[in-house]
Protein backbone atom coordinates (compact mmCIF):
# COMPACT_ATOMS: atom_id res chain seq x y z
CA UNK A 1 0.00 0.00 0.00
CA UNK A 2 1.12 3.70 -0.96
CA UNK A 3 2.66 6.29 1.89
CA UNK A 4 0.10 9.08 2.31
CA UNK A 5 1.26 11.69 0.99
CA UNK A 6 0.78 13.75 4.03
CA UNK A 7 0.70 12.86 8.20
CA UNK A 8 -2.40 14.52 8.07
CA UNK A 9 -4.35 12.29 5.98
CA UNK A 10 -4.22 9.93 8.46
CA UNK A 11 -7.47 9.84 10.35
CA UNK A 12 -5.92 8.99 13.89
CA UNK A 13 -3.52 12.01 13.48
CA UNK A 14 -6.09 14.40 12.74
CA UNK A 15 -8.53 13.16 15.68
CA UNK A 16 -4.92 13.22 18.18
CA UNK A 17 -4.90 16.87 17.32
CA UNK A 18 -8.09 17.36 17.90
CA UNK A 19 -8.10 15.85 20.71
CA UNK A 20 -5.30 17.69 22.22
CA UNK A 21 -7.38 20.99 21.48
CA UNK A 22 -10.44 20.40 23.03
CA UNK A 23 -9.13 18.82 25.97
CA UNK A 24 -6.21 21.93 26.82
CA UNK A 25 -8.66 24.94 25.41
CA UNK A 26 -10.15 25.54 29.12
CA UNK A 27 -11.88 28.87 28.96
CA UNK A 28 -12.14 28.82 32.95
CA UNK A 29 -8.13 28.87 32.79
CA UNK A 30 -7.79 33.14 33.20
CA UNK A 31 -10.07 33.15 36.09
CA UNK A 32 -9.26 29.55 37.61
CA UNK A 33 -8.47 30.89 40.95
CA UNK A 34 -11.51 33.59 41.20
CA UNK A 35 -13.98 31.04 39.71
CA UNK A 36 -13.28 28.88 42.90
CA UNK A 37 -13.40 31.98 45.37
CA UNK A 38 -16.41 33.20 43.76
CA UNK A 39 -18.19 29.87 44.10
CA UNK A 40 -18.06 30.60 47.78
CA UNK A 41 -14.72 28.76 48.42
CA UNK A 42 -11.73 30.29 50.59
CA UNK A 43 -8.21 30.39 49.35
CA UNK A 44 -7.45 27.58 51.74
CA UNK A 45 -10.27 25.35 50.09
CA UNK A 46 -8.41 26.38 47.00
CA UNK A 47 -4.84 25.03 47.54
CA UNK A 48 -6.66 22.14 49.54
CA UNK A 49 -8.43 21.10 46.41
CA UNK A 50 -5.61 21.86 44.31
CA UNK A 51 -3.33 19.34 46.57
CA UNK A 52 -5.84 16.56 45.79
CA UNK A 53 -5.73 17.33 42.05
CA UNK A 54 -1.51 16.90 42.21
CA UNK A 55 -1.95 13.65 44.55
CA UNK A 56 -4.40 12.22 42.70
CA UNK A 57 -1.67 12.23 39.42
CA UNK A 58 1.36 11.25 41.73
CA UNK A 59 -0.98 8.23 42.83
CA UNK A 60 -2.32 6.92 39.17
CA UNK A 61 0.43 8.74 36.58
CA UNK A 62 2.45 4.34 36.82
CA UNK A 63 -0.72 2.61 37.19
CA UNK A 64 -2.61 4.10 34.40
CA UNK A 65 0.77 3.64 32.03
CA UNK A 66 -0.12 -0.41 33.01
CA UNK A 67 -3.50 -0.09 32.22
CA UNK A 68 -2.96 1.08 28.84
CA UNK A 69 -0.95 -1.77 27.89
CA UNK A 70 -3.51 -4.07 29.65
CA UNK A 71 -7.37 -2.59 28.24
CA UNK A 72 -5.62 -0.72 25.38
CA UNK A 73 -4.75 2.95 25.34
CA UNK A 74 -8.26 3.96 23.18
CA UNK A 75 -10.43 2.95 25.71
CA UNK A 76 -7.75 5.36 28.70
CA UNK A 77 -8.21 8.67 25.99
CA UNK A 78 -12.11 7.33 25.71
CA UNK A 79 -12.19 7.50 29.66
CA UNK A 80 -10.28 10.68 29.66
CA UNK A 81 -12.70 12.74 27.86
CA UNK A 82 -16.05 11.29 29.84
CA UNK A 83 -13.99 12.30 32.94
CA UNK A 84 -13.80 15.94 31.76
CA UNK A 85 -17.45 15.60 30.68
CA UNK A 86 -17.54 14.85 34.40
CA UNK A 87 -15.65 17.02 35.83
CA UNK A 88 -16.90 20.19 33.87
CA UNK A 89 -20.77 19.10 34.41
CA UNK A 90 -20.17 19.03 38.29
CA UNK A 91 -19.50 22.56 38.84
CA UNK A 92 -21.98 23.94 36.13
CA UNK A 93 -25.21 22.88 37.96
CA UNK A 94 -23.77 22.77 41.23
CA UNK A 95 -26.45 25.50 43.60
CA UNK A 96 -25.01 27.92 45.18
CA UNK A 97 -25.02 28.68 49.00
CA UNK A 98 -24.21 25.39 50.49
CA UNK A 99 -20.51 25.03 51.33
CA UNK A 100 -19.97 21.80 52.40
CA UNK A 101 -22.09 20.63 49.20
CA UNK A 102 -19.54 23.12 47.43
CA UNK A 103 -16.58 22.00 48.74
CA UNK A 104 -17.66 18.54 48.30
CA UNK A 105 -18.74 18.78 44.52
CA UNK A 106 -14.98 20.84 43.61
CA UNK A 107 -13.45 17.88 45.50
CA UNK A 108 -14.91 15.01 43.52
CA UNK A 109 -14.50 18.16 40.41
CA UNK A 110 -10.13 17.34 41.29
CA UNK A 111 -10.67 13.81 41.34
CA UNK A 112 -11.72 13.60 38.37
CA UNK A 113 -9.78 15.98 36.59
CA UNK A 114 -6.50 14.55 38.53
CA UNK A 115 -7.50 11.23 37.08
CA UNK A 116 -8.26 12.77 33.37
CA UNK A 117 -4.82 13.93 32.84
CA UNK A 118 -2.86 10.89 34.17
CA UNK A 119 -5.56 8.49 31.97
CA UNK A 120 -4.56 11.10 28.67
CA UNK A 121 -0.85 11.11 29.63
CA UNK A 122 0.94 9.49 26.79
CA UNK A 123 -2.27 7.55 25.77
CA UNK A 124 -3.51 9.50 23.08
CA UNK A 125 0.38 10.15 21.51
CA UNK A 126 1.20 6.50 21.66
CA UNK A 127 -1.85 5.85 19.14
CA UNK A 128 -0.85 8.81 16.86
CA UNK A 129 2.79 7.40 16.73
CA UNK A 130 1.82 3.71 16.20
CA UNK A 131 -0.82 4.75 13.65
CA UNK A 132 1.84 7.21 11.78
CA UNK A 133 4.55 4.17 12.04
CA UNK A 134 1.88 1.67 10.57
CA UNK A 135 0.15 4.09 7.71
CA UNK A 136 3.07 6.77 7.20
CA UNK A 137 6.38 7.38 8.17
CA UNK A 138 7.79 7.99 11.42
CA UNK A 139 9.68 10.88 10.39
CA UNK A 140 6.94 12.96 10.00
CA UNK A 141 6.82 13.12 14.09
CA UNK A 142 8.30 15.99 14.63
CA UNK A 143 6.06 17.56 12.19
CA UNK A 144 2.75 16.39 13.75
CA UNK A 145 3.78 17.45 17.23
CA UNK A 146 4.84 21.15 15.90
CA UNK A 147 1.65 21.62 14.21
CA UNK A 148 -0.22 19.98 17.30
CA UNK A 149 1.61 22.27 19.36
CA UNK A 150 0.92 25.70 17.11
CA UNK A 151 -2.60 24.99 16.95
CA UNK A 152 -2.79 24.48 20.50
CA UNK A 153 -1.32 27.42 21.17
CA UNK A 154 -3.70 29.34 18.95
CA UNK A 155 -7.00 27.51 20.55
CA UNK A 156 -5.33 28.63 24.19
CA UNK A 157 -5.14 32.43 23.20
CA UNK A 158 -8.71 32.54 21.53
CA UNK A 159 -10.16 30.02 24.95
CA UNK A 160 -8.43 32.54 27.31
CA UNK A 161 -9.52 35.70 25.97
CA UNK A 162 -13.27 35.01 25.37
CA UNK A 163 -13.29 33.33 28.94
CA UNK A 164 -12.30 36.11 30.82
CA UNK A 165 -14.75 38.72 29.16
CA UNK A 166 -17.97 36.90 29.19
CA UNK A 167 -16.83 35.96 32.96
CA UNK A 168 -17.19 39.32 33.78
CA UNK A 169 -20.63 40.63 34.41
CA UNK A 170 -19.60 44.31 33.32
CA UNK A 171 -18.59 43.17 29.65
CA UNK A 172 -20.99 40.85 29.12
CA UNK A 173 -23.73 43.28 30.19
CA UNK A 174 -22.22 45.56 27.63
CA UNK A 175 -22.05 43.36 24.98
CA UNK A 176 -25.86 42.16 25.24
CA UNK A 177 -26.91 45.94 25.14
CA UNK A 178 -24.69 46.49 22.38
CA UNK A 179 -26.75 43.49 20.52
CA UNK A 180 -30.07 45.31 21.57
CA UNK A 181 -30.48 42.74 24.78
CA UNK A 182 -32.27 44.35 27.70
CA UNK A 183 -31.09 41.29 29.54
CA UNK A 184 -28.92 41.90 32.46
CA UNK A 185 -26.63 39.10 34.33
CA UNK A 186 -24.80 38.87 37.63
CA UNK A 187 -21.16 37.58 38.78
CA UNK A 188 -23.18 34.26 39.90
CA UNK A 189 -24.56 34.03 35.98
CA UNK A 190 -21.32 34.66 34.15
CA UNK A 191 -19.30 32.97 36.19
CA UNK A 192 -20.57 29.63 34.90
CA UNK A 193 -20.35 30.50 30.99
CA UNK A 194 -16.31 29.41 30.51
CA UNK A 195 -17.57 26.28 32.43
CA UNK A 196 -20.59 25.35 30.06
CA UNK A 197 -18.25 26.11 27.07
CA UNK A 198 -15.49 24.11 27.87
CA UNK A 199 -18.04 21.55 29.16
CA UNK A 200 -19.07 21.65 25.24
CA UNK A 201 -15.59 20.78 24.39
CA UNK A 202 -15.45 17.90 26.62
CA UNK A 203 -18.49 16.77 24.62
CA UNK A 204 -16.69 17.26 21.57
CA UNK A 205 -13.68 15.03 22.76
CA UNK A 206 -15.93 12.37 23.39
CA UNK A 207 -16.90 12.25 19.84
CA UNK A 208 -13.38 12.75 18.69
CA UNK A 209 -12.29 9.75 20.71
CA UNK A 210 -15.09 7.32 20.13
CA UNK A 211 -13.76 7.59 16.22
CA UNK A 212 -10.44 6.97 17.02
CA UNK A 213 -9.14 3.47 15.41
CA UNK A 214 -6.70 1.67 17.78
CA UNK A 215 -3.67 0.45 16.04
CA UNK A 216 -3.51 -3.34 15.80
CA UNK A 217 -1.31 -5.01 18.57
CA UNK A 218 0.96 -7.65 18.55
CA UNK A 219 -0.33 -11.20 18.62
CA UNK A 220 0.42 -12.53 22.74
CA UNK A 221 -0.61 -8.78 24.22
CA UNK A 222 -3.33 -8.07 26.39
CA UNK A 223 -4.28 -11.72 26.06
CA UNK A 224 -5.14 -13.59 29.00
CA UNK A 225 -4.29 -13.26 32.99
CA UNK A 226 -0.60 -14.46 31.94
CA UNK A 227 -0.08 -11.49 29.96
CA UNK A 228 -1.31 -9.53 32.33
CA UNK A 229 0.09 -10.07 35.57
CA UNK A 230 3.44 -10.20 33.57
CA UNK A 231 2.54 -6.45 32.60
CA UNK A 232 2.13 -5.91 36.00
CA UNK A 233 5.12 -7.77 36.96
CA UNK A 234 7.49 -5.85 34.19
CA UNK A 235 6.15 -2.24 35.11
CA UNK A 236 6.42 -2.58 38.82
CA UNK A 237 10.51 -4.37 38.32
CA UNK A 238 11.18 -1.19 36.01
CA UNK A 239 10.57 1.10 38.05
CA UNK A 240 12.32 0.14 40.74
CA UNK A 241 15.20 -0.23 38.37
CA UNK A 242 14.43 3.28 37.36
CA UNK A 243 14.11 4.63 40.83
CA UNK A 244 17.67 2.73 42.15
CA UNK A 245 19.50 4.22 38.72
CA UNK A 246 17.94 7.99 40.00
CA UNK A 247 18.94 7.45 43.46
CA UNK A 248 22.91 6.25 42.23
CA UNK A 249 23.02 8.98 39.95
CA UNK A 250 23.76 12.04 41.41
CA UNK A 251 23.31 14.29 38.78
CA UNK A 252 19.84 12.75 37.57
CA UNK A 253 18.90 13.28 41.46
CA UNK A 254 20.05 16.85 41.81
CA UNK A 255 18.06 17.76 38.25
CA UNK A 256 14.94 16.24 39.85
CA UNK A 257 15.61 17.90 43.09
CA UNK A 258 16.33 21.04 41.60
CA UNK A 259 13.28 20.97 39.26
CA UNK A 260 10.94 20.18 41.35
CA UNK A 261 12.13 22.84 43.80
CA UNK A 262 11.66 25.46 41.19
CA UNK A 263 8.34 24.34 39.58
CA UNK A 264 6.13 23.48 42.83
CA UNK A 265 6.81 27.21 43.96
CA UNK A 266 6.52 28.63 40.81
CA UNK A 267 3.79 26.60 39.83
CA UNK A 268 1.61 27.79 43.14
CA UNK A 269 2.09 31.48 42.22
CA UNK A 270 1.25 30.36 38.53
CA UNK A 271 -2.52 28.90 39.76
CA UNK A 272 -3.20 31.66 42.05
CA UNK A 273 -2.79 34.90 39.22
CA UNK A 274 -5.98 35.54 39.19
CA UNK A 275 -6.30 36.24 42.49
CA UNK A 276 -2.97 37.84 42.17
CA UNK A 277 -4.58 40.27 39.63
CA UNK A 278 -7.76 41.32 41.36
CA UNK A 279 -5.56 42.54 43.91
CA UNK A 280 -2.92 44.54 41.54
CA UNK A 281 -6.29 46.53 40.64
CA UNK A 282 -6.54 44.63 37.04
CA UNK A 283 -9.72 44.41 35.52
CA UNK A 284 -11.29 40.61 34.86
CA UNK A 285 -11.75 41.29 31.66
CA UNK A 286 -8.00 42.14 30.89
CA UNK A 287 -7.10 38.46 32.46
CA UNK A 288 -8.12 36.68 29.02
CA UNK A 289 -5.77 38.88 27.35
CA UNK A 290 -2.74 38.80 30.24
CA UNK A 291 -3.07 34.87 30.04
CA UNK A 292 -2.32 34.98 25.97
CA UNK A 293 0.16 37.01 26.61
CA UNK A 294 2.19 35.06 29.06
CA UNK A 295 1.39 32.23 26.50
CA UNK A 296 3.04 34.44 23.98
CA UNK A 297 5.93 33.77 25.76
CA UNK A 298 6.80 30.51 24.65
CA UNK A 299 7.96 31.72 21.58
CA UNK A 300 10.99 33.37 23.21
CA UNK A 301 11.78 31.14 26.26
CA UNK A 302 13.00 27.95 24.03
CA UNK A 303 15.92 29.73 22.42
CA UNK A 304 16.83 31.25 25.27
CA UNK A 305 16.82 28.28 27.51
CA UNK A 306 18.98 26.86 24.42
CA UNK A 307 21.41 29.30 24.57
CA UNK A 308 21.75 29.27 27.86
CA UNK A 309 22.58 25.44 28.28
CA UNK A 310 25.02 25.90 25.57
CA UNK A 311 26.73 29.05 27.34
CA UNK A 312 26.79 28.01 30.97
CA UNK A 313 27.12 25.37 32.86
CA UNK A 314 23.91 23.09 34.86
CA UNK A 315 25.76 24.90 38.11
CA UNK A 316 25.60 28.16 36.46
CA UNK A 317 22.66 27.74 35.13
CA UNK A 318 20.84 26.50 38.37
CA UNK A 319 22.50 29.74 39.89
CA UNK A 320 20.74 32.05 37.18
CA UNK A 321 17.28 30.11 38.13
CA UNK A 322 17.87 30.84 41.43
CA UNK A 323 18.65 34.57 41.53
CA UNK A 324 15.66 35.13 39.13
CA UNK A 325 13.77 33.01 40.85
CA UNK A 326 14.10 35.15 44.58
CA UNK A 327 14.13 38.03 42.36
CA UNK A 328 10.22 37.54 40.70
CA UNK A 329 8.84 36.29 43.85
CA UNK A 330 10.38 39.62 46.43
CA UNK A 331 8.66 42.10 43.29
CA UNK A 332 5.35 39.38 43.47
CA UNK A 333 5.29 40.17 47.03
CA UNK A 334 5.32 43.52 47.01
CA UNK A 335 1.35 43.84 44.97
CA UNK A 336 2.69 46.81 42.86
CA UNK A 337 -0.88 48.04 41.68
CA UNK A 338 -0.35 47.17 37.51
CA UNK A 339 3.36 47.08 37.71
CA UNK A 340 2.82 43.30 39.50
CA UNK A 341 2.42 42.45 36.54
CA UNK A 342 5.84 42.13 35.59
CA UNK A 343 7.47 39.87 38.14
CA UNK A 344 4.28 37.51 37.30
CA UNK A 345 5.67 37.55 33.49
CA UNK A 346 9.22 36.33 35.18
CA UNK A 347 7.61 33.74 36.67
CA UNK A 348 6.15 32.52 33.62
CA UNK A 349 9.66 32.74 31.75
CA UNK A 350 11.11 30.60 34.48
CA UNK A 351 8.73 28.05 34.54
CA UNK A 352 9.76 27.80 31.11
CA UNK A 353 12.96 27.68 31.65
CA UNK A 354 12.88 24.69 34.11
CA UNK A 355 11.10 22.55 32.02
CA UNK A 356 13.55 23.15 29.47
CA UNK A 357 16.29 22.66 31.57
CA UNK A 358 15.32 19.55 33.38
CA UNK A 359 13.82 18.01 30.38
CA UNK A 360 17.76 18.32 28.66
CA UNK A 361 19.57 17.64 31.58
CA UNK A 362 17.24 14.75 32.35
CA UNK A 363 17.12 13.12 29.12
CA UNK A 364 21.21 13.76 28.08
CA UNK A 365 22.03 11.61 30.67
CA UNK A 366 19.34 8.53 31.04
CA UNK A 367 19.46 5.16 29.39
CA UNK A 368 17.14 4.79 26.55
CA UNK A 369 15.34 1.70 27.65
CA UNK A 370 14.44 3.35 30.78
CA UNK A 371 14.07 6.79 29.90
CA UNK A 372 9.99 6.93 29.96
CA UNK A 373 10.10 5.53 33.55
CA UNK A 374 12.87 7.97 35.02
CA UNK A 375 10.55 10.75 33.17
CA UNK A 376 7.51 9.57 35.27
CA UNK A 377 9.75 9.86 38.23
CA UNK A 378 10.54 13.20 37.73
CA UNK A 379 6.50 14.30 37.34
CA UNK A 380 5.83 12.02 39.94
CA UNK A 381 7.98 13.93 42.02
CA UNK A 382 6.77 17.64 40.83
CA UNK A 383 3.13 16.52 41.19
CA UNK A 384 4.18 15.95 45.36
CA UNK A 385 6.08 18.97 45.51
CA UNK A 386 3.11 20.43 44.44
CA UNK A 387 0.41 18.95 46.38
CA UNK A 388 2.64 19.29 49.20
CA UNK A 389 3.35 23.34 49.23
CA UNK A 390 -0.42 23.29 48.68
CA UNK A 391 -1.40 22.19 52.26
CA UNK A 392 1.39 24.58 53.60
CA UNK A 393 -0.05 27.16 51.84
CA UNK A 394 -3.70 26.91 53.02
CA UNK A 395 -2.33 26.47 56.47
CA UNK A 396 -0.14 29.80 56.15
CA UNK A 397 -3.32 31.43 55.25
CA UNK A 398 -5.55 30.25 57.64
CA UNK A 399 -3.33 31.30 60.42
CA UNK A 400 -2.46 34.71 59.14
CA UNK A 401 -6.53 34.99 58.39
CA UNK A 402 -7.26 34.82 62.26
CA UNK A 403 -5.16 37.40 62.79
CA UNK A 404 -8.04 39.89 61.26
CA UNK A 405 -7.88 42.78 58.85
CA UNK A 406 -4.69 43.77 57.03
CA UNK A 407 -3.53 47.26 55.51
CA UNK A 408 -1.49 48.18 53.02
CA UNK A 409 0.51 51.83 52.58
CA UNK A 410 -1.84 53.25 50.47
CA UNK A 411 -4.96 51.61 50.84
CA UNK A 412 -8.01 51.01 54.04
CA UNK A 413 -7.32 47.65 55.74
CA UNK A 414 -8.66 45.15 53.82
CA UNK A 415 -10.52 42.04 54.37
CA UNK A 416 -9.62 39.39 56.24
CA UNK A 417 -9.30 37.20 53.10
CA UNK A 418 -7.62 39.36 50.90
CA UNK A 419 -4.82 40.65 54.06
CA UNK A 420 -4.09 36.96 54.68
CA UNK A 421 -3.51 35.96 50.91
CA UNK A 422 -0.84 38.86 50.84
CA UNK A 423 0.64 38.19 53.78
CA UNK A 424 1.01 34.28 52.57
CA UNK A 425 2.36 35.87 49.26
CA UNK A 426 5.17 37.41 51.19
CA UNK A 427 6.36 34.61 52.72
CA UNK A 428 7.36 32.73 49.62
CA UNK A 429 10.51 34.13 48.96
CA UNK A 430 11.92 33.09 52.31
CA UNK A 431 10.54 29.35 51.49
CA UNK A 432 12.00 29.54 48.45
CA UNK A 433 15.41 30.45 50.00
CA UNK A 434 15.13 27.95 52.82
CA UNK A 435 14.63 25.22 50.04
CA UNK A 436 17.05 26.20 47.80
CA UNK A 437 19.93 26.96 49.89
CA UNK A 438 20.49 23.54 51.56
CA UNK A 439 19.68 21.89 48.36
CA UNK A 440 22.65 23.98 46.55
CA UNK A 441 25.01 23.39 49.45
CA UNK A 442 24.44 19.54 49.42
CA UNK A 443 24.78 18.96 45.58
CA UNK A 444 27.34 21.54 45.68
CA UNK A 445 29.47 18.99 47.94
CA UNK A 446 28.36 15.46 46.23
CA UNK A 447 28.80 16.54 42.74
CA UNK A 448 31.84 18.76 43.30
CA UNK A 449 34.07 15.92 41.27
CA UNK A 450 31.64 15.55 38.43
CA UNK A 451 31.68 16.10 34.71
CA UNK A 452 28.60 16.50 34.27
CA UNK A 453 27.66 19.33 36.27
CA UNK A 454 30.48 21.58 34.76
CA UNK A 455 29.50 20.46 31.45
CA UNK A 456 28.36 22.68 28.82
CA UNK A 457 26.15 22.28 25.71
Amino acid sequence: MPKPPSPFSITNIRLFILFRILFNSRFYYPVFTILFLDYGLTIEQFSLLNTVWAITIFCAEVPTGALADIIGRKQLVVATSFLMVAEMALICFVPLGNGTLIFSVFFVNRVLSGLAEALASGADEAIAYDSLAAEGDTRDWPRVLSVQMRLRSVAAVISMAVGALIYDPVTTNRLLAWIGSDLQVTQQITMRYPIFLTLLLAVGACIVTLRIREPAVDPGQRSGPGAILGTINETGRMTLAAGRWIFHTPFALAVIIFGMAYDHILRLIVTLTSQYFRLIALPEASFGLIGAGMSLLGIVSPKVAEQMVQRFSPAANVLWMAALTLIALSATAAFFPYLGLLPIALIFFLMMLESFFSSHYLNRITPSHQRATVLSFKGMAFNLAYGLIGILFALLVAELRSGGPGTTAAAPPLPPADAAFIGAIGWLPWYALAVLLPIIVVFTLRLRHSEEIRRRG
